[in-house]
C-alpha cells in the first residue's frame, strides 16, 4: 500500500559511501523536494563511491557531491537526529546504530536489507552490475512504499 510522503527522512548505512547517498539522491530526485532527506553512515570515514556515482548518473541523479558523514557528524552539520520523521536503516549495523540512538526519540526506524555491492565483481562491468543491484532495490523499496515517481 502506498503512504504519504513524510515530513522528513534519514537514510543510514556502514560508511555513507554508497548505499544511503544513492537512496538519498533517488528519493530527491523521485519524490522532489517536498520531504526533507539526508544520508548518514555509523562511520564517516570514507568518499562517495565511484561505482555508486556512475549508477545513479543513468537515472539522472546526481551524486559526486555528496560528502560522507556519520551519524556523530550530523548535529555537527546542523541536523539533529529527533527532527526526522523516519529513519531508514540499509545494513544491519546501521540498523543498530539507529535503534540505540533513538531509543529516548519517538522516531520510526525502518530497516531495508540493501545488498552491499562493494566487495563483488572482478572487473568494471561485473563490479557495475552489482551497483546496479543495489540501486534497483532501493528503486523497489521506494516506489513500494512511496509510490511511482513524481512527473518522471
Amino acid at each position: 500500500m502506498v503512504e504519504p510522503l513524510p515530513q522528513s527522512v534519514l537514510f543510514c548505512c556502514d560508511h555513507n559511501a554508497v548505499r544511503s547517498p544513492m537512496a538519498e539522491g533517488i528519493m530527491k530526485k523521485f519524490y522532489g523536494t517536498g520531504t526533507y532527506v539526508q544520508s548518514v553512515g555509523v562511520m564517516g570515514d570514507l568518499e562517495i563511491d565511484g561505482f555508486a556515482i556512475a549508477v545513479c548518473h543513468e537515472l539522472g541523479v546526481e551524486l559526486s557531491r555528496h560528502r560522507a558523514r556519520s551519524f556523530e557528524q550530523l548535529e555537527e552539520w546542523g541536523d539533529a537526529l529527533s527532527s526526522f520523521d523516519l529513519i531508514i536503516a540499509l545494513s544491519p549495523t546501521s540498523r543498530e546504530m539507529a535503534t540505540q540512538l533513538t531509543r529516548i526519540f519517538h522516531l520510526d526506524v525502518e530497516y531495508w536489507p540493501i545488498f552491499d555491492p562493494t566487495s563483488t565483481g572482478e572487473n568494471r562491468e561485473a563490479k557495475l552490475v552489482a551497483y546496479r543491484k543495489a540501486r534497483d532495490q532501493i528503486v523497489a523499496n521506494l516506489t513500494a512504499r512511496w509510490g511511482a515517481p513524481k512527473g518522471m
